[in-house]
């Protein structure tokens, strides 16, 4: 059985980043005030599209519910963690470069290093590809599935899954996400599996 909740960590998480991200509303009985230099504290550049924004909000969302996203982890926390892992361990964490949003670290045969994830005109890529996808789930997927093995299995801030996600994942991988939709299943378990689609 899947239970559900009005509020959930995605739920908060999203809402967050929207207060964050989003101008607040402004009392048209009040003086429109010239903008100055930014005075907030996150380091997220200004959205070229309401696309844009409503990507990296979904994304935000399927980074909560995936397990291995550790948010502002710092470098060498990040590595310090990986240090002791199999080749091909990696975790996404927040990028502290201005111009990115998110990070993959890995750790390699030579040791833990990182690879920042750019995102441009609503398509994810990691830093110095030309492999480009529209989500940036399908470019993790991209990279487990591909015969190089740089990435193989992420790193989870608990290491035992639920039978829920074990299942869910065993669902998509046997069936593929497009065909999530036509599995007779009641709406309730069809949502659970569509609200994360992936082999992860």
């Amino acid at each position: 059985m899947v239970a559900h909740s009005t509020v959930t960590p995605e739920n908060t998480r999203v809402t967050e980043l929207r207060h964050r991200l989003e101008p607040p509303a402004r009392d048209p009985s009040q003086p429109r005030i010239p903008h100055g230099p930014a005075s907030t504290n996150t380091h997220f550049h200004t959205f070229r599209s309401q696309a844009d924004f409503s990507s990296i909000i979904h994304t935000s969302a399927l980074l909560e519910a995936c397990g291995f996203y550790w948010g502002p982890l710092s470098v060498s926390a990040a590595h310090e963690k990986l240090r002791g892992e199999p080749v091909g361990t990696f975790l996404i964490r927040d990028s502290r470069q201005k111009n990115c949003f998110f990070t993959i670290s890995v750790k390699t045969a030579s040791g833990p290093t990182s690879i920042r994830v750019v995102f441009q005109a609503g398509r994810f890529s990691l830093d110095g590809s030309k492999e480009d996808f529209d989500c940036l789930f399908k470019l993790l997927e991209h990279y487990v599935s591909s015969s190089r093995k740089v990435l193989v299995v992420p790193l989870r801030k608990v290491r035992m899954r639920s039978l829920q996600e074990l299942c869910r994942k065993s669902i998509v991988t046997a069936l593929g996400a497009e065909n999530l939709s036509r599995i007779p299943l009641n709406p309730v378990l069809k949502d659970y599996l569509a609200s994360f689609p992936f082999k992860l």
